[in-house]
């Protein structure tokens, strides 16, 4: 695979397609995920594992095959997974003590300046009153782990945490030798692929914890890699890389395996999750994701109600189906959902016309300390194919560089034509276009660079009226301090969520484009041509799996300094205090046009780890909360039971307002609206104080709060209000994206004091 395919591509593919669920063969056995009624447990078993065996061996198997075990959950749920044909599961079904069965699905996948950027410093802030996370221990669902990078060293680190329960797997080249005071867990869970797609590559991955693709190590490194000193991507990004929680602890789970393309089976994140728990995480991150179903068929949503339970906090990826609406993945409420933005770092080249008629500043990360120096510069003027690098005559680019004038519609074809011109022989390419989600230079061989389309004019003419159009170029640049920062990332993910629409997501945007960290460097990464691939320790990525682990390890030093603090306060405490504009202080962009974002692609803002750690209020959530709100979502008995583990519940008070840290109303096939928000705010600081609100609120949107003034007595006191929002978007205000409303802020701002709470309000139509 690897000499067909450069392995920048392998991960830009899924990192941005769409999550599949598998489709078995019609007729063979099948896995299921199994969850039972425990309470209907006979009381001859000492176990529930005991019952489910014997379950599953009273099953008559008139097929020949004979039901197999895979998995039995103590934690996420009551049950187990098996292989299973349809006769056993037709007996399985009459059973009293079934409750539901799922099929097997699948899921995908979906840092030297990050700290800097997000203001981490390392004598006050969030750094040292978390202690670094030096405590915590973070357990992050992956590809697996290398831990003989630099970035799981334990150097200076005290004893492993005594409450850890966990262990260290021996498996293809991986042994618990690797496992150290800071990798203190790794553990591998593949029996549901096994299953369903009967073997695991031994050429293109380890059947151990082991991580043969990268992207394990990668997160793990963001959320908690020790300081690396000297890491760097081939000159590009030098630095010490260090990750959001350094002195924390890593546990790699690992559920994701190459067999055609990586895949996470339900049954095996279940067992990754269940372990988990077990094992005593405090934190979990999780850079993948399954297609949004109701939350009682989400491996993911159900794990995360489990993990809530024990007070362990749940970061997930947002999904990299964006800039399109609805296509939040990880939606239910009790996860924190992460959206991806940029950080103000660009890696560029310097491009020089001629003997100086015309420099301009271009992207490119091509992996070599290259100066090309008065190259022929070819531009197919008067034929628009041409013009777009569509066709070329070999004979007219040889030993040349290409300028290629691409439009939006040039970019939807980037990779086809980016081969042809390699087939073509051209010397490298200068592309005029803004860099959408299939345009990286570093996954070709030629060295590309990518300039800001307003240049294009400019080089046009002076190639057009140049007899003899020449090009210099410097590679190997990294600019620091670039503005505007944050961006909302292209392919990041965008609300409102499909099953969950009454709560806004995402949540919180982080660092989550060109991120550098570790990687394996067993493989080949970086093409430079047909047959030579350079190998590296640390890699830049894009993704919202990314922009997850930073937001987990942030989490990570809150839960350090706040021991007392639930995961819903966490998450509030990162909402009111993110930021929604950016270091030019304007709104935050969205890069794909280029004009302000929404909270729906957003969420609160951008994450802002110090003032997250002193937010002054926080709105604050209970299980039984969740469960209302479930109610509300007409969810069976049945089902909520699935979700969250729970034989004892009512619904007496079912409700779509959770005590959320944002607001959104819902325009079913109608301009206006009137919504009454119902919230309860928690004192988390020192002493008594009073709050005033703020409304800002934009055309076509009235919000009003009663009462406007609140007090708190002391620290962990409560005070109630209600927000009353109407809504008039008019018709010819309706935007051409036909899903967004408009939107506004709700600040709750401390009299004398120094405290903001701050809460989107968003209007938008439902899906």
């Amino acid at each position: 695979m690897e000499q067909l395919t450069p392995l920048g591509l392998i991960i830009s593919l899924f990192l941005f397609f769409p999550i599949a669920t598998s489709l078995p063969t019609s007729g063979r056995p099948r896995t299921y995920i199994i969850h039972m009624d425990i309470s209907a447990m006979p009381g001859a078993f000492s176990s529930h594992h005991d019952w489910y065996m014997s379950t599953l061996s009273s099953l008559s198997s008139p097929d020949g095959f004979s039901p197999l075990h895979l998995y039995t959950y103590n934690h996420v749920m009551d049950g187990f997974s098996a292989v299973l044909s349809q006769a056993h599961l037709d007996q399985l079904h009459e059973l009293s003590g079934h409750l539901a069965t799922y099929p097997e699905t699948f899921g995908h996948l979906h840092t030297t300046r990050a700290p800097t950027f997000l203001g981490l410093k390392k004598h006050s802030g969030l750094w040292p009153a978390g202690g670094f996370g030096e405590d915590m221990i973070i357990g992050v669902l992956d590809s697996g782990i290398w831990p003989e990078s630099e970035s799981f060293n334990d150097e200076g680190l005290p004893p492993v945490p005594t409450r850890w329960r966990g262990a260290c797997e021996t498996g293809t080249e991986f042994n618990a030798s690797y496992c150290n005071r800071k990798l203190i867990g790794a553990r591998s869970f593949s029996k549901g692929m096994q299953q369903e797609k009967q073997n695991i590559s031994k050429t293109n991955d380890y059947d151990s914890p082991r991580d043969f693709l990268g992207h394990g190590s990668h997160t793990s490194s963001i959320a908690a890699g020790s300081s690396a000193v000297a890491a760097e991507y081939f000159g590009y990004a030098k630095g010490k890389a260090i990750g959001m929680a350094p002195k924390a602890r890593i546990a790699m789970y690992k559920v994701l395996f190459f067999d055609e393309s990586y895949d996470a089976a339900a049954t095996d994140v279940l067992a990754g999750l269940d372990q988990a728990i077990e094992d005593g995480v405090d934190v979990l991150s999780l850079s993948l994701g399954f297609i949004e179903t109701p939350f009682d068929e989400n491996p993911i949503a159900i794990g995360a109600f489990a993990a809530l339970k024990k007070g362990i906090f749940v970061s997930c990826s947002a999904g990299n189906n964006g800039p399109h609406a609805y296509t939040i993945l990880n939606g239910a409420p009790w996860i924190t959902t992460v959206g991806a933005g940029t950080i103000d770092r660009e890696f560029a080249a310097h491009v020089t016309f001629g003997d100086g008629e015309l420099t301009v500043t271009g992207k490119s990360v091509y992996p070599e300390n290259l100066f090309v120096s008065d190259i022929p510069i070819y531009f197919g003027h008067g034929n628009r194919s041409k013009e777009l690098c569509n066709s070329l005559d070999p004979k007219e680019v040889a030993g040349k560089y290409i300028f290629c004038d691409f439009d939006s519609s040039g970019q939807t074809n980037a990779y086809a034509q980016i081969y042809e011109m390699d087939t073509a022989g051209a010397a490298g390419a200068i592309f005029s276009s803004s860099e959408g989600p299939f345009f990286r230079p570093t996954d070709f061989f030629k060295p590309f660079v990518l300039v800001n389309p307003k240049y294009g004019d400019l080089l046009k003419h002076y190639i057009i009226n140049s007899k003899n159009a020449t090009v210099s170029i410097r590679f190997q640049t990294t600019l620091l301090g670039t503005k505007p920062a944050p961006q909302v990332a292209y392919f990041s993910s965008r609300g409102p969520d499909r099953k969950s629409p009454w709560i806004l997501k995402p949540d919180i945007l982080a660092p989550g484009v060109d991120i550098l960290a570790a990687w394996v460097p067993n493989r080949g990464f970086a093409p430079i041509d047909d047959d030579d691939y350079l190998l590296t320790d640390y890699a830049l990525e894009s993704g919202t799996s990314m922009s997850c682990p930073h937001a987990a390890g942030i989490a990570t030093l809150l839960k350090a300094a706040h021991r007392d603090w639930s995961s819903a306060a966490i998450r509030s405490a990162m909402m009111t205090t993110a930021e929604v504009f950016d270091n030019a202080n304007g709104r935050i962009i969205d890069m794909t046009t280029g004009v302000a974002g929404t909270p729906l692609d957003f969420g609160a803002g951008h994450i802002n780890p110090n003032k997250a750690m002193d937010p002054g209020l926080v709105y604050d959530i209970e299980i039984q909360d969740y469960i209302n709100y479930l109610c509300g979502l007409n969810y069976t008995s049945k089902q909520i039971r699935t979700i969250t583990g729970m034989r004892q519940f009512n619904c007496d008070s079912a409700t779509l307002d959770l005590n959320y840290p944002s607001f959104i109303i819902l325009l079913n096939n109608t301009n206006t609206t009137s919504t009454t928000f119902q919230r309860e705010l928690t004192n988390v600081a020192e002493g008594s104080s009073v709050y005033r609100a703020v409304v800002r609120a934009p055309s076509g949107m009235k919000a009003v709060v009663q009462p406007e003034t609140i007090t708190f007595a002391g620290k962990y006191s409560k005070a109630k209000f209600q927000l009353t929002v109407e809504i008039d978007v008019g018709v010819g205000s309706i935007p051409e994206s036909d899903y967004f409303g408009n939107y506004g802020f709700l600040s709750w701002y401390e009299v004398n004091g120094k405290h903001q709470v701050t809460s989107p309000i968003v209007s938008a139509f439902a899906p």
